[in-house]
């Protein structure tokens, strides 16, 4: 075989693999990540590990829904029954605009990712889709008798022929699909944490009844973030005795979120998040901060770094933390400890201060310090979010460079590869 003949086959197969990893090249949560309107969907997408099955395929629809629709959904439904209804969004084909217009003979049934579960009986994993009069679109379940009750809202990006995602104005409900029982959970939390080192925490849970409240709530979801035993021992860690029941209960539900949260989603929160002892708006929340691979939890009063993972399945998260989290609403705030320490270092000036007046305005002077607790809010921009989708939404060229950059250095790679043989 000449050298010529060679080359070519060799340009022929780099360029093949090039196309195969440009097309596969992309994250569902990165791409929803710029909408905040669809905040909650992109959430339950990591919840549930849509997201790994949707990333993982190498052409898909998904189909999402506004917040207003998944929070109808996600109030009244456990965990288990909202992978559920997600799965059968998500097409195993692409869907355009364009494409939904052009269906023929106006109707179709397409596969969903619901099929593949093993869960769905007949025609239950499939979804009707019907060119309607007027330019709309509608779906609904391929199960007989079922209805259009959802249409088409608007398109909210495309990378061509790869991922498409499409809104739609609500749920597409196959019969049966959100009345299926919550699989029963026979995690026991208390072995878990005893066994993880926090014996401590797994005791009071226990002889407050707040156990009961953590196994009720898994069903939707719940994070728990247990204190080791020595954390308990650390200096500064308030007498518990001394706490009311009801306070107990309080600190012991600050540690637990609502809904399932492996580090890949704390990693992305911003902002503040709820706890089961929340209940008000910004009353017994926790900040989330990320640096590299670390996690940490601030309360206002102190702050905590993930240590390590005891349980991450669906839809209970479990993980060990370093400290107690002592929340604000219980022991103040985290500014009063450390201005109380700046003014004992001060003595020596205090001498030559003391009889004038602008004494106490140095007294004073350390309360600006207490400014500087907010500065993480600063940190959680409500402005970028909401600017982005305008710019980003329907954009072929955002969708091209989004393509490019997925693996910039292999691509370097494989390009001086192939020029340097082609010249030789």
């Amino acid at each position: 075989m000449s050298t010529l003949s060679l080359r070519t086959i060799f340009l022929f197969l780099t360029l093949s693999l090039l196309a195969i990893t440009i097309s596969s090249a992309h994250n569902i949560t990165d791409i929803l990540k710029d909408f905040p309107e669809y905040s909650q969907f992109n959430s339950y997408l990591t919840q549930t590990k849509l997201a790994d099955e949707i990333n993982s395929r190498q052409t898909i629809t998904v189909l999402v829904l506004p917040n207003g629709a998944m929070s109808d959904l996600t109030a009244k439904h456990p965990l288990s029954v909202i992978k559920s209804a997600l799965s059968l969004l998500v097409l195993l084909d692409y869907y355009d605009p364009q494409k939904l217009h052009q269906i023929s003979k106006g109707t179709t049934l397409t596969t969903t990712l619901y099929q593949t579960t093993g869960n769905a009986p007949g025609n239950l994993g499939f979804v009707n889709i019907t060119d309607l009069q007027g330019g709309k679109v509608g779906f609904g379940s391929a199960a007989s008798g079922s209805k259009l009750d959802s249409t088409y809202t608007k398109s909210v990006k495309q990378i061509p022929y790869n991922v498409s995602v499409l809104e739609i104005s609500s749920p597409i409900i196959a019969p049966g699909i959100l009345t299926a029982p919550a699989p029963s959970s026979d995690v026991n939390i208390t072995a878990l944490l005893e066994k993880a080192g926090c014996k401590t925490f797994a005791s009071l849970l226990v002889s407050s009844g707040v156990i009961k409240t953590f196994e009720s709530a898994i069903s939707k979801g719940l994070t728990v973030f247990a204190p080791s035993d020595e954390a308990f021992k650390a200096a500064g860690v308030p007498d518990l005795t001394k706490l009311t029941n009801a306070e107990v209960v309080s600190l012991l539900q600050y540690h637990a979120a609502n809904g399932y949260n492996p580090v890949g989603t704390l990693k992305t929160t911003k902002g503040s998040i709820s706890t089961l002892a929340t209940n008000g708006a910004g009353k017994f929340d926790l900040t989330v901060t990320t640096a590299g691979d670390s996690v940490t939890l601030h309360t206002g009063v102190d702050s905590s770094r993930l240590a390590d993972t005891v349980l991450d399945s669906t839809p209970l998260a479990i993980f060990t933390v370093d400290n107690v989290l002592l929340p604000t609403e219980l022991f103040g705030k985290a500014p009063s400890p450390a201005p109380a320490g700046e003014p004992v270092a001060a003595p020596s000036p205090a001498p030559t201060v003391a009889s004038p007046s602008p004494a106490p305005v140095t007294v004073e002077a350390p309360s600006p310090s207490a400014a500087s607790p907010p500065a993480p809010l600063t940190d959680t921009p409500g402005g970028a979010p909401a600017d982005a989708p305008g710019s980003a939404e329907n954009s072929t060229t955002d969708n091209a460079a989004f393509h490019v950059n997925a693996a910039p250095a292999f691509f370097a790679v494989l390009v001086t590869v192939v020029c340097s043989f082609l010249l030789s």
